[in-house]
């Protein structure tokens, strides 16, 4: 077995393979040290300090980022004194010359050979080869598409809608869908250009696009004696821009018997590349025809692996770690049991177009419970860079069925507390999908999202009010904190002066509109606030530095609140609510649609007047 095992990845990832290698080293007499390859900026991350040991990346000169840069990636791998290289997924986990490197420098790539991910890489070699063990195939060109006039030649033959991909790549680059002819010269120009430019190969082929599909892909995992294990069939289909959200094992769409058969030809698919090492082989499913088209493979390990893990008890690392040493796979595939759901939550603002929103984390709470599983490269303290993937953490949820998975993956979500300083999470989009009659019925498409928008901001949500409120009160005791500090000053220098009004004004704005307070401290922990539509007394319980419960109207909220320097970000009971204090241009409103137009102070009146943003989700 290795004894020095270097990762080149980072976060997420690199953490993941760290925590795998000390279980094997718990388990089995190996002594496996690790190495975790980083830029200086990253000497303090989370996996660096995870790891036994680090060797420093250099600026490239080359490449977007030191972890593309081959030559001082094997500057960095001898420096290292590494026998055995993990890459996990992205940078260069599917870049055959970065396996060729590693076999000549007499490195283990834990992962297929060069020649093996050069075949199955090639979207269109793969689709070539899963033709001949009898993977379901859609139409396609059958291999290269070139010129304008080829492409018009297979397009008649196919027939629209139809796509043009990439030959290389993935990450839902290089793609592009074509509905009638004249769309079709500038789509294979246009996607020609965007290959070159992202993976540096402008080839494409020509495929039958599959409409209103599902995405399921098999997990596949083989080892030098032709053994090959398929433990788990996963449905991807929840997306946005072609980028997965969320991700679940068993698929609910299928039989046991169209499972069994696709993880039977998965196997029979990589057997045949002589393959070792993790794949997933991914195909779309039309459920109204019942019919299975090949995708593509994966020839790495995906980042929604740890639901193949929770539905059949494998470390899907530590197997790769095993077969890459020359351990057999041993017996039979474990079986599936129960169901697990993934959700990937990111720094993105998903009410500004999802743009990254990085930022240092102030506050990090991750949920515990039965069936439960976070795998995270950050702590309390670490910054998410904007220069890599926004990933905070993967929430996984095991349930003895579907339906019970959903529900402790919404648990999870809503006990998940991330507060960073000038960022935000997806936490309240994911929310909002998980209660959608389409991710319960698992009716939903690859195209749902992005035809739909769900998730995203479309007025007000049910718990506008009481984020109004919660700020009121937080701007009041901010501007209260300020006035007694002055008038402490000014009684040092002996000239105390102090305002003696009852009640703050206090403007905020949310979603474009504005609102009026007067906001008053009545006890210790009760506030009034007066609206044009009248009183309403809150209390509020601080519970640290950006956490504290509410009670409105006899019923309590759990409040997280992060001042930026544009706007407060106040989360309601696991809801997002950007609120920012009134400026010129805004439009006024005297109170908000969903307020109660009586004046009364009566508790029980606002209450009543109420029921929607009151009314628990």
């Amino acid at each position: 077995m290795f004894k020095r095992v270097a990762v080149v990845n980072r976060g997420e990832a690199a953490v993941r393979l760290i925590r795998a290698v000390r279980e094997l080293n718990a388990e089995h007499p190996y002594g496996i040290t690790t190495i975790a390859l980083h830029t200086d900026a990253e000497r303090r991350a989370m996996f660096v300090r995870q790891a036994d040991e680090g060797v420093t990346l250099r600026p490239s000169t080359t490449a977007a980022t030191p972890y593309l840069d081959h030559a001082e990636l094997e500057r960095a791998l001898i420096e290292a004194r590494a026998d055995a290289v993990w890459v996990g997924w992205g940078f260069v986990a599917e870049d055959p010359a970065f396996a060729d490197l590693c076999a000549r420098l007499n490195i283990t790539f834990i992962g297929p050979s060069g020649d093996a991910m050069r075949l199955l890489g090639d979207k269109v070699e793969a689709k070539l080869l899963a033709e001949k063990v009898g993977v379901p195939v859609a139409p396609w060109s059958g291999g290269p598409v070139e010129t304008r006039a080829d492409a018009r030649r297979h397009a008649q033959a196919i027939g629209y809608p139809l796509i043009i991909k990439a030959r290389s790549g993935g990450g839902g680059r290089g793609i592009r869908k074509v509905f009638a002819e004249d769309e079709l010269e500038l789509a294979l120009e246009r996607t020609q250009g965007e290959a070159e430019r992202s993976f540096g190969d402008p080839v494409v082929f020509i495929e039958r696009l599959v409409t209103e599909a599902r995405h399921v892909e098999v997990q596949v995992i083989a080892d030098a004696h032709g053994n090959v294990w398929a433990p788990g069939v996963r449905d991807c289909s929840i997306q946005r821009k072609n980028q997965k959200v969320i991700e679940e094992s068993a698929s609910p769409l299928l039989s046991k018997e169209q499972a069994d058969h696709l993880r039977g030809v998965s196997a029979d698919l990589v057997r045949a590349a002589g393959y070792c090492g993790a794949a997933t082989v991914e195909y779309l499913y039309q459920p109204s025809q019942q019919v299975f088209t090949f995708l593509e493979v994966n020839t790495r390990l995906q980042v929604e692996h740890p639901i193949t893990e929770a539905t059949t008890g494998i470390d899907l690392v530590k197997l790769q770690i095993q077969v890459a040493g020359g351990d057999p796979l041993v017996g039979d595939c474990p079986p599936e049991f129960g169901h697990a759901v993934e959700a990937r939550l990111n720094a993105e603002d998903a009410d500004n177009g999802f743009a990254p929103a990085p930022g240092t984390v102030r506050l990090l709470k991750f949920p515990l419970g039965s069936g439960l599983r976070v795998d995270t490269g950050i702590a309390q303290g670490d910054v998410i860079p904007p220069d890599y993937d926004s990933m905070v953490a993967k929430v996984i949820a095991w349930g003895r069925d579907r339906s019970e998975a959903l529900a402790r993956l919404r648990t999870a979500l809503r006990e998940t507390t991330v507060v960073l300083d000038g960022g935000t999470t997806t936490k309240s989009f994911l929310l909002d999908l998980l209660d959608r009659e389409e991710v319960i019925t698992a009716s939903a498409d690859t195209g749902w999202l992005d035809r739909t928008g769900a998730g995203s901001a479309n007025g007000p949500t049910p718990a506008a009010a009481v984020a109004l409120l919660a700020t009121a009160v937080g701007v009041y005791d901010a501007e209260e904190a300020h006035e007694r500090g002055a008038f402490l000053a000014a009684a040092r220098g002996g000239r105390p002066r102090a305002k003696h009004g009852v009640g703050r004004p206090v403007e905020l704005s949310y979603q474009g509109q504005a609102y009026q307070f007067v906001v008053g401290q009545i006890g210790p922990h009760r506030y009034r606030i007066d609206g044009d539509s009248g009183e309403i007394e809150v209390d509020v319980d601080r519970l640290s530095e950006f956490e504290s419960r509410i009670v409105v109207g006899g019923r309590r909220f759990h409040i997280v609140s992060v001042t930026g320097p544009a706007h407060h970000l106040v989360e309601v009971d696991g809801i997002s609510h950007q609120i920012s204090q009134d400026e010129a241009g805004v439009v006024r409103a005297p109170s908000p649609p969903w307020w109660s137009p009586s004046r009364s102070p009566s508790a029980t009146r606002w209450r009543q007047a109420t029921p929607s943003w009151c009314s628990r989700r």
